[in-house]
C-alpha cells in the first residue's frame, strides 16, 4: 500500500513517533491503514502535520493546535485544503488567511487586517513550507506532488518543491512545466521561457508546454515567435481551442483577416462541440 509509515513521517518532519501517532489518534489527520493495521500517511497528512509542527514551534499549546486545525478543516469549503490557506501565529492567536479574509479558526471570528500590521506580516515566514532539502525519503515524484499541494496557498514554497524535484530528476517534464508557469505568473518571463524550452527539449510535442511558451513569448513582445509556438501547439493537439483563438487574435492584429477568420472558425467549432 502506498503512503508513508509513522517512522517515515517522523523522520521527514522531525517529529517524534509519539507525536505523529498522537495526532493520528486525535483525528487531526485521517491516515489509511496498511495490511497489518499500521498507519499509512498521504501528502495532505504531511501538509497538515507540518502546519501543526509550525504552530507548535511558535509555542502554541498542542491541544489548541489540534482544536484549531480540526475546526479549520470543517470551516473550509469542500474543495478547499490546507494548501489553499496561510496559517500564522500572532502572539498567542492562530490566524488563517484565505481569499482576502482573515479569521481565528478556534472561534470562527473574522479579523480585520490594519495597515500597521502589513510590515510585520511581510516579515513572517509562512508555516506551510516544504520539508528541508536535507531530509531523506522524498523522491522527485514526491516533491512534484508536494509542489502541487502548496501551489495555491504558498506559491514560493511550491516553486522550491518543483526545483527540488528537478534536482533529483532533471527530465521531470511536468515539474518543469509547473515551475515555468509559477515563474510566468510571477512575471519572471525569461526564466519561465527557459523552463518551457527545457521541457520541450525532453517532450517536444507537449501541447501545454508549447501553449505556455507561446503566451510567455507574447508577454515578452515576441509576437512572431508566439505565433509559431501556437501553430506548434495546434499541430501537437488539433483540439487545443485556446491556441486557435490566440492565433486568430494575433493574425487580426497583424492585419491578416483571412487567416484570423480561418482560425476563429476552428475555435468556434471546437467550443461549440464541447
Amino acid at each position: 500500500m502506498k503512503g508513508y509509515s509513522v517512522r517515515d513521517v517522523a523522520r521527514m518532519l522531525d517529529l517524534s513517533v509519539g507525536q505523529v501517532r498522537s495526532y493520528a489518534r486525535s483525528g487531526l489527520v485521517d491516515p489509511h491503514r496498511g495490511l497489518r493495521g499500521e498507519y499509512r500517511f498521504g501528502f495532505q497528512d504531511l501538509v497538515l502535520l507540518r502546519t501543526a509542527k509550525g504552530l507548535l514551534s511558535r509555542r502554541i499549546p498542542p491541544q489548541r493546535v489540534r482544536t484549531a486545525l480540526n475546526r479549520l478543516k470543517q470551516q473550509l469549503p469542500a474543495d478547499g485544503s490546507l494548501s489553499s490557506v496561510q496559517i500564522s501565529a500572532h502572539g498567542n492567536r492562530i490566524v488563517v488567511q484565505r481569499a482576502g479574509r482573515s479569521w481565528q479558526p478556534e472561534s470562527g471570528q473574522a479579523l480585520l487586517v490594519f495597515e500597521s500590521d502589513k510590515g510585520e506580516e511581510a516579515r513572517k515566514r509562512p508555516i506551510a513550507e516544504p520539508p528541508e532539502r536535507e531530509i531523506p525519503g522524498l523522491d522527485a515524484e514526491d516533491w512534484f506532488r508536494l509542489g502541487g499541494e502548496l501551489e495555491q496557498g504558498a506559491p514560493e514554497q511550491s516553486r522550491e518543491a518543483y526545483r527540488r524535484a528537478l534536482e533529483l530528476e532533471p527530465r521531470h517534464v511536468d515539474a518543469r512545466i509547473n515551475l515555468g508557469r509559477l515563474l510566468h505568473e510571477a512575471r519572471e518571463w525569461e526564466a519561465a521561457e527557459k523552463h518551457y524550452r527545457m521541457a520541450l527539449a525532453d517532450r517536444g510535442d507537449d501541447s501545454t508546454a508549447l501553449f505556455n511558451l507561446a503566451v510567455v513569448l507574447e508577454d515578452l513582445g515576441r509576437r512572431r515567435d508566439a505565433m509559431d509556438a501556437y501553430r506548434a501547439t495546434v499541430a501537437a493537439d488539433p483540439e487545443y481551442a485556446d491556441a486557435f483563438f490566440n492565433l486568430a487574435r494575433l493574425h487580426e492584429q497583424a492585419g491578416d483577416r483571412k487567416s484570423a477568420l480561418r482560425y476563429l472558425k476552428t475555435y468556434r467549432r471546437l467550443t461549440e462541440d464541447a
